[in-house]
């Protein structure tokens, strides 16, 4: 786990870092060619990527703030990819997430799994996010038309939770 302000790495497996948190933007091309070297039984990469929007609740974004609790952030991410690693074979996970200030359209999140087969990897890589969403601490600070706010979790992020829990059980936040 790293916390690097200024430029991005591709990553280098998951036997070193697989959480980066950085101001840089990130090169998915860049990303996703580190993961595929990483082994001949990479059948499949999967990849999300979240982009700050215009519009959120009906107003404006003109830009966005990102913090985090450095430390906390890269290991509560961390734990999230060690539960999609047990709960599915997949070969390698990596996070990329940006903080800092951001406007429309760039880049914040990038989440790539890869495994022998498309399931597990699409699979473990919506989990990731989900829980990413709702378990890791970030804050944003969003700049529109009537002034700065600080934005709320979402009940729907939340309750994609739920898919992940086991029958009776109610899903936990990491």
């Amino acid at each position: 786990m790293t916390t690097d302000v200024s430029k991005p790495e591709p990553s280098p497996g998951i036997m070193a870092s697989r959480v980066r948190i950085q101001t840089a933007d990130f090169d998915l091309s860049t990303e996703v060619a580190a993961l595929r070297a990483n082994g001949a039984k990479v059948g499949g990469i999967v990849t999300f990527v979240g982009t700050v929007r215009d519009l959120n609740e009906g107003a404006q974004v003109a830009a966005m703030e990102l913090e985090h609790y450095p430390g906390m952030t890269e290991a509560s991410i961390d734990a999230i990819i060690d539960q999609a690693l047990a709960r599915w074979p997949i070969l390698d996970a990596l996070v990329v997430h940006r903080v800092g200030p951001l406007l429309p359209r760039d880049q914040i999140v990038l989440v790539a799994v890869t495994s022998p087969h498309r399931g597990e990897a699409f699979a473990a890589c919506e989990f990731i996010i989900d829980y990413l969403k709702t378990a890791a601490p970030f804050w944003k600070k969003e700049d529109t038309p009537a002034g700065s706010r600080w934005v709320d979790a979402r009940v729907s992020d939340d309750e994609a939770l739920r898919k992940w829990a086991p029958p009776g059980q109610a899903a936990t936040q990491g």
